[in-house]
């Protein structure tokens, strides 16, 4: 037999090995947000929900650190961290919501049926601050220092064993 006839069989083995070796290794399926402690861009949105207003920069400027999560009602583990939420705002904390591709009636319904911990809600219906803060889904959860700086980012949905590492999260940027 001429070795021209195993070149096929050769090339199978090790695209199936290097398939097997690929799917057998660990891997980081979360995407870090490359703006950690940089400053928050420039943006200024309008309120997602009649009742409460909008989002800016300029709200995170001056003060405490605040959260800044972004969501969505039709998000099913935003539903999930919705009393680690409220948890975090009976400890004081401030968050600022940004509603990704919602709808008013939408985020009022979800607001109604697992509460509020919102200060202030920003609609970014094109998703664009959620592209330059670095984030790649919802939830997902910033840190923001008095300065308006990023400090932290919490990937996925807030778990009440998150909660505690949050709040020292503030304070140590305080």
């Amino acid at each position: 037999m001429r070795p021209v006839f195993f070149i096929p069989l050769a090339l199978f083995l090790f695209f199936a090995g290097l398939a097997g070796y690929m799917l057998t290794q660990d891997k980081d399926q979360m995407v870090p947000s490359g703006m950690i402690d940089k400053p928050l861009p420039e943006f200024s949105l309008p309120p997602a929900v009649d009742g409460l207003p909008g989002a800016a920069r300029a709200n995170f400027l001056g003060g405490k650190p605040k959260l800044l999560n972004v969501w969505a009602s039709w998000c099913l583990p935003c539903i999930a961290e919705a009393p680690q939420l409220e948890a975090l705002k009976d400890q004081g904390v401030e968050i600022i919501g940004i509603a990704i591709r919602d709808k008013p009636a939408d985020v009022a319904n979800f607001l109604n049926r697992y509460g509020n911990p919102y200060t202030r809600i920003g609609a970014d219906d094109i998703s664009q601050l959620q592209i330059e803060i670095g984030a790649a889904g919802v939830p997902e959860t910033f840190v923001i220092d008095g300065e308006g700086n990023i400090r932290y980012q919490h990937i996925g949905d807030i778990r009440a064993e998150d909660v505690p590492e949050l709040l020292k999260i503030l304070q140590d940027v305080e």
